[in-house]
C-alpha cells in the first residue's frame, strides 16, 4: 500500500501528459497540390512556391501524413485523390490544400489540372475535377474535413472557351458553396463571384497569412482563417477578402494541439482568472448593455473589466449616433414644414441654423462611434492574441505585454485608410472615378449617394464609414451604370472615343455617318434694280390691280403673273384683260385705281 502511495504522484504525471490533450488529437493527414506549368495557358509563378510552402508548415506542425504534389494531369490528380481518400478513412483530420487555376461554371466549382484545354464550356466535365470530388476524398474524416482553394484568379480558359449554350454562365472567380457534410469547412482566398492577387513576392498573400496563423497552437480554425482574412485585407488595401464556407460545432478546433507539460504537483493550481474569462465571453455573446452592467458589477477591476468598459463605450456611442440621426431627421423636416408653409424668414433661419447644428451633431456622433467601435476590435484582438499563446490566463491588470493600456489602444484603421477603402471599392463598383487619396471630398460624398439610389442603400454620405465599406464590398459586379459622353462608347467598364472613317462624322446618335459633299458657292443672278419715282405708282398698280382681279374673277391675278414672267429682268409690262406687253419706248404706266374686267387698273400715258 505504501509503494502505491509512492507512485501516486508519477500516475498522475502520466494521465496528465498522455491524457490531458484533446480528443481530437489524434491522426492528422494532409494533401497539398499545386499547379504552375500549364500547356494551354501561361505558366502561373506562385503556386509551386505556395505549395512548398503550405506542405512545409502543415510538417513542422506535427501531421502525421503530408502529401505534397505539383503540376499533375487530370489523370494523375484523380489518382491522387483516390490514394488520399484511403489515407482519410483513420483519420480525425483531413486537409486538402490546392493552389492553381480555378473555374465556376452554371455555380458548380472545378480544378484546372496543367493538361486542360477547355476549349468548350462543357469540356469542363471531362478534362478538369470538381470540388465535390475532393469533398469525397475528405468525407471519412471524423473531427475536420478542410478544403482550402488558393484558385481564385483570373482564369484564361474563361475568356476563350466557346460557349455550347449561350446561356451557359461561367462566373468571375469561384461559386458560393454551402457543404453538406457535418464539420466541413471550404476556405477561398478571395469572397465567391471575386478574383485574389498573386502578390509582388514569391508566395501569394492568401499562402503567406495562412502559414503565419493556421497551425497556431490551440488556435480555433475559425479564428485562424479570421486573423487570415484580416492579413490578407490589409495586405492589398481591401482589395482581397478571404471566405470561409461551412459551420463547425461550438468546441473549438485548433489544426494543432497545446502541448501539454508533465505536472509536477499532485494537483492543478487553479486559475483565478479563467471564471472572469468566461464570464466576459458569455457577456460579449450576449452583447448588450444589461450583460456587461452585470459583469462590471461582478468583476469592478483587472484585465477583462477594462476589456467590458470599451464594449459599454462602444454601446453608449452606438446609441447616440442613433439618437443624432433621428434628432437630425427631425430638425429637416421641421425645416423643410416652415419653408413649405411660408413662415418668417427668422423663424426659417431658426429652423434652418438647428438643422445644420444635427448634421454637424450626428457626423460627430458617427465618428465618436467609429472611434470607439474600432478600440474595441483591437483590445478583443488583444485579448484573442493572448488566449491563443495562453487560453487559460490572462493578465490581471489593465495592462498589456507590452505595457499599452488597453483603454489607449490606437484605432486599427485610421480615418484616411476607411476613407480610401471606400473610395477603391466604389471605384470597383463603378460609382467613382476620382484617385482613391483617402480625403472625404464633395465627390467622393456624390459618388456614395450614387450608390444610395441605384443600390437600394440609405448609407450616410458625409462620412465614411465601416457600414459604408461592408456594404460597397457585398456588391461583387457594377452597380452605377456606365455614362459616356457624345462622342464616346461603352468599352467594357470605360468609355472609348469613337473614331470614324475618313469621310464619315459622329451624327447626334452618336453613329458615324457618311458627309455630304459641300457644293461650292455659285454667283446669284442680278436682280432686279429698285424702282424709284414714276415707277413706284405703276408698281403700286400692278399690286393693287392684281388684288383687285383676285377679288374680280381671278383672271387678273393670273395676267399679273404672266406680266411678272415677262418683265425678266425687270422691264415695265402692260396688261389688260385680253393680254400683257412690254410699255412701249417713250411711255410710262399711270395708276388709275379699280381693275376688273374690261377695267385696266392702270393706262399707258404716252408723251
Amino acid at each position: 500500500m505504501r509503494n502505491l502511495l509512492r507512485l501516486c504522484p508519477l500516475l498522475l504525471a502520466l494521465v496528465l501528459l498522455f491524457g490531458a490533450e484533446p480528443a481530437f488529437a489524434g491522426k492528422r493527414v494532409a494533401l497539398v497540390l499545386a499547379n504552375s506549368a500549364y500547356q494551354h495557358a501561361p505558366t502561373l509563378t506562385n503556386p509551386v512556391n505556395d505549395g512548398s510552402v503550405m506542405a512545409k508548415t502543415l510538417k513542422d506542425a506535427g501531421f502525421d501524413t503530408v502529401d505534397y504534389r505539383h503540376d499533375l494531369s487530370a489523370l494523375d490528380t484523380r489518382r491522387v485523390l483516390r490514394d488520399f481518400a484511403d489515407a482519410t478513412r483513420d483519420a480525425d483530420i483531413a486537409v486538402v490544400y490546392y493552389a492553381g487555376h480555378g473555374i465556376e461554371v452554371e455555380g458548380s466549382n472545378y480544378l484546372i489540372p496543367v493538361d486542360a484545354r477547355l476549349e468548350r464550356d462543357t469540356d469542363v466535365y471531362d478534362e478538369a475535377l470538381s470540388l465535390d470530388r475532393v469533398l469525397v476524398a475528405v468525407e471519412p474524416a471524423k473531427l475536420l474535413r478542410l478544403v482550402i482553394l488558393d484558385a481564385c484568379r483570373d482564369n484564361p480558359f474563361g475568356k476563350t472557351m466557346k460557349r455550347t449554350v449561350a446561356s451557359r454562365g461561367i462566373g468571375r472567380g469561384l461559386a458560393k458553396v454551402e457543404p453538406t457534410s457535418p464539420n466541413t469547412l471550404i476556405a477561398y482566398s478571395a469572397k465567391a463571384g471575386f478574383t485574389a492577387q498573386d502578390g509582388d513576392g514569391a508566395n501569394s498573400p492568401f499562402t503567406v497569412a495562412l502559414s503565419k496563423h493556421l497551425t497556431t497552437p490551440g488556435l480555433d480554425v475559425r479564428r485562424a482563417f479570421g486573423f487570415v482574412r484580416d492579413d490578407v485585407l490589409k495586405s492589398t488595401g481591401n482589395k482581397q477578402e478571404p471566405f470561409v464556407y461551412g459551420s463547425l460545432g461550438g468546441d473549438d478546433v485548433p489544426l494543432v494541439p497545446v502541448k501539454v507539460a508533465a505536472a509536477a504537483a499532485a494537483a492543478p493550481v487553479a486559475n483565478p482568472q479563467a471564471d472572469i474569462r468566461r464570464d466576459y465571453e458569455l457577456a460579449l455573446q450576449v452583447g448588450n448593455r444589461a450583460a456587461w452592467d452585470a459583469f462590471l458589477a461582478q468583476h469592478p477591476d483587472g484585465f477583462y473589466s477594462s476589456l467590458a468598459k470599451l464594449q459599454l463605450e462602444k454601446i453608449g456611442a452606438e446609441q447616440a449616433h442613433a439618437a443624432a440621426i433621428e434628432k437630425a431627421k427631425q430638425a429637416e423636416a421641421e425645416r423643410d414644414r416652415l419653408a413649405a408653409l411660408g413662415a418668417q424668414k427668422d423663424a426659417q433661419a431658426k429652423a434652418a441654423a438647428d438643422a445644420k447644428a444635427a448634421e454637424q451633431a450626428q457626423l460627430a456622433a458617427q465618428k465618436a462611434k467609429e472611434q470607439a467601435q474600432q478600440q474595441a476590435a483591437a483590445a478583443e484582438q488583444q485579448r484573442v492574441n493572448l488566449a491563443a499563446t495562453a487560453p487559460a490566463a490572462a493578465p490581471a491588470s489593465t495592462a498589456s505585454p507590452a505595457g499599452t493600456n488597453v483603454a489607449s489602444l490606437t484605432p486599427a484603421t485610421a480615418p484616411a485608410d476607411l476613407s480610401r477603402s471606400v473610395q477603391t471599392e466604389l471605384g470597383r463598383v463603378g460609382c467613382f472615378s476620382g484617385q482613391a487619396d483617402g480625403n472625404w471630398n464633395n465627390s467622393s460624398q456624390r459618388s456614395l449617394s450614387q450608390f444610395n439610389r441605384y443600390a437600394g442603400t440609405k448609407l450616410d454620405v458625409k462620412v465614411a464609414s465601416t457600414d459604408a465599406l461592408d456594404a460597397v464590398k457585398s456588391k461583387p459586379s457594377r452597380v452605377c451604370p456606365l455614362v459616356c459622353e457624345h462622342g464616346f462608347k461603352a468599352d467594357g467598364d470605360k468609355c472609348s472615343k469613337i473614331v470614324c472613317r475618313d469621310g464619315y462624322a459622329i451624327n447626334n446618335d452618336n453613329e458615324c455617318e457618311k458627309q455630304r459633299a459641300v457644293k461650292p458657292a455659285t454667283a446669284k443672278p442680278t436682280t432686279a434694280k429698285r424702282d424709284d419715282g414714276d415707277e413706284r405708282p405703276a408698281r403700286q398698280g400692278r399690286q393693287s390691280g392684281g388684288a383687285a382681279a383676285a377679288a374680280a374673277g381671278g383672271y387678273g391675278a393670273a395676267a399679273a403673273a404672266g406680266a411678272g414672267r415677262a418683265s425678266g429682268g425687270g422691264g415695265r409690262i402692260f396688261c389688260n384683260d385680253l393680254l400683257c406687253r412690254p410699255v412701249r419706248p417713250g411711255c410710262r404706266l399711270v395708276y388709275r385705281g379699280g381693275g376688273g374686267p374690261h377695267v385696266d387698273a392702270n393706262a399707258e400715258v404716252c408723251n
